[in-house]
């Protein structure tokens, strides 16, 4: 159904938008330094399953009414833009509690399925992953080979496994910086605040290229 040139062709066009750092990036790497590797990893994990879940939500048909409808696409760019904004703000105003803790390995970390669940819910509302999808999946479809919504899931699920490898990887090293300097709690409270800041940033950056567009 997809042939070798549509999947090479594809794979290039996905991991140049993979590998410039967006907002899924951004923030693995700001929940990496607050929290380690086993939290940043999740993260990814959760980040690609809402990357694979939107890519589906546009293949079964929100691509075209994205493309006819300006708001809903605003709308969805200021959701992501306030999620970011608002988990920045928690972990900022935390920051201090939490360093001990962080140090010395013990609880009052994330629950895993409550990283998984921010993670989705960031990728979820991606507005990076959200152009891509709907702009520029079309391109790589083959209308004469029939079942394009099909063919749509199937990049889809590329799109978000190389995601996974790609964001996952920063994440990695991200965590190991931050278990590095474990030992060091005012060190820690330090990155804590960094990776608060960045979320935010990005959550700003999401709104106001809502406003300039």
């Amino acid at each position: 159904m997809i042939s070798g040139g549509q999947l090479a062709t594809f794979v290039v066009a996905s991991m140049a938008i993979i590998i410039v750092p967006g907002p899924s990036v951004m923030f693995t790497l700001a929940r990496g330094i607050a929290w380690g590797r086993a939290v940043a990893v999740l993260t990814v994990l959760g980040n690609s399953l809402g990357a694979f879940t939107l890519s589906v939500v546009v293949a079964v048909g929100l691509g075209p009414l994205l493309t006819r409808s300006k708001t809903l696409a605003i709308v969805l760019q200021v959701a992501g833009g306030l999620y970011l904004i608002w988990l920045g703000f928690g972990a900022f105003r935390h920051r201090h509690a939490h360093a001990q803790a962080m140090a010395l390995r013990e609880g009052r970390r994330p629950s895993k399925a409550s990283v998984i669940r921010q993670g989705f819910l960031v990728g979820v509302l991606n507005p990076k992953a959200l152009v891509f999808f709907v702009a520029v999946f079309p391109h790589f479809v083959n209308r004469s080979s029939g079942n394009v919504t099909a063919q749509l899931v199937i990049f889809g699920g590329l799109f978000s496994v190389m995601a996974f490898f790609s964001d996952g990887t920063w994440g990695f090293i991200a965590g190991t910086a931050r278990e590095w300097l474990s030992g060091v709690p005012s060190r820690l409270v330090t990155l804590r605040t960094i990776g608060a800041l960045v979320m935010m940033a990005l959550g700003v950056i999401v709104m106001a290229s809502v406003v300039a567009s």
